[in-house]
């Protein structure tokens, strides 16, 4: 994982483990918001597994459709 991509990973890694609890296993998609960023990162660095992330969490709403959606290769 490239420096970049860790010091993004920090915060994903701090929601998972101080707010994911409290928020339930509701998400919509699979795998999870947080789960989809740690992997884009580790397999894309920081720059395109930060876009990755950023477009996956600007889906991530009740207004928009469902479902899997990978990390693409």
């Amino acid at each position: 994982m490239t420096p970049l991509a860790w010091c993004l990973s920090l915060p994903v890694r701090g929601y998972r483990l101080l707010f994911s609890p409290w928020v339930g296993h509701g998400c919509r998609y699979h795998p999870t918001c947080s789960a989809y960023a740690l992997e884009a990162l580790a397999r894309h660095g920081g720059i395109k597994g930060g876009w990755l992330t950023l477009r996956r969490i600007g889906r991530c709403h009740p207004w928009g459709g469902s479902g899997i959606d990978n990390v693409p290769e």
